[in-house]
């Protein structure tokens, strides 16, 4: 389903993504970890088009990313949802309004077409009852909730998750995480969750990578991450301060 071959990406002197491979199957949900700044929500622009490699390849579902022509990015983009960190809903717009939005901009739908759509979602993260109200209406779980409804409205086959549980507390981030995997096995998609979350990680992920001053530091089983002797990894997952 997907596959990144030695991917390249630099900001001036700092060279953020730094030969970076790994493979992805269809249905997975693969899990990438990283401190802050290390280019994880870096790597998801680049896999979608929105920002540009210095070199490597990214090959979703068969198609070269940097190969494709913008009518081609765009249909590409349309088969892959993005759950943004802070939802990214438009303030101005009702809930019903923000998940019609990628369906009118992107598809031919009638408007009953788009209702039966948007409603089916709704049920799906059960806020069906929240169809008319706005954003500063929810609470922070409620709108990642909506997030999520507008994420799948297109029925893509490929999710980009940036930070799903952030700024969520201990118990929503559970039920997001679990939401997640519910989705995930109600619709076959494919997925992607850049976090920094080992407890969503652990629900929802099959397998992991971590990322540290651009390189691949770790790839394979989420659980055995809490239990590595690497000091980095201790550092990052246990708690703990360990000095090199």
């Amino acid at each position: 389903m997907v596959e990144v071959k030695n991917l390249v990406k630099s900001f001036g002197d700092h060279k953020v993504l730094d030969d970076i491979s790994f493979s992805i199957n269809e249905g997975e949900n693969f899990v990438v970890f990283g401190r802050s700044g290390t280019g994880k929500s870096v790597l998801l622009k680049c896999m979608v088009g929105l920002m540009e490699a210095d070199s490597g390849e990214i090959i979703i579902d068969g198609h070269k990313v940097g190969d494709l022509s913008i009518k081609e990015l765009n249909e590409l983009r349309k088969n892959t949802g993005f759950l943004f960190q802070g939802a990214a809903l438009y303030d101005s717009m009702t809930v019903r309004e923000n998940l019609e939005f990628p369906l009118i901009r992107n598809f031919n739908f009638t408007p009953g077409e788009r209702e039966k759509k948007v409603k089916k979602v709704l049920e799906q993260v059960g806020l069906l009852e929240a169809i008319d109200k706005k954003p500063s209406e929810l609470s922070g779980g409620m709108k990642k909730r909506v997030g999520l409804a507008r994420t799948i409205v297109t029925e893509p086959a490929l999710i980009l998750y940036d930070e799903p549980t952030t700024g969520l507390d201990p118990i929503t981030s559970k039920e997001i995480s679990y939401l997640m995997v519910e989705l995930q096995q109600d619709l076959n998609v494919t997925a992607i969750i850049v976090t920094h979350d080992i407890v969503c990680a652990n629900i929802v992920g099959n397998r992991a990578i971590v990322i540290n001053d651009g390189k691949i530091c770790y790839r394979g089983d989420i659980k055995a991450l809490e239990s590595s002797k690497d000091s980095f990894l201790r550092n990052f997952f246990s708690g703990e301060l360990i000095q090199n």
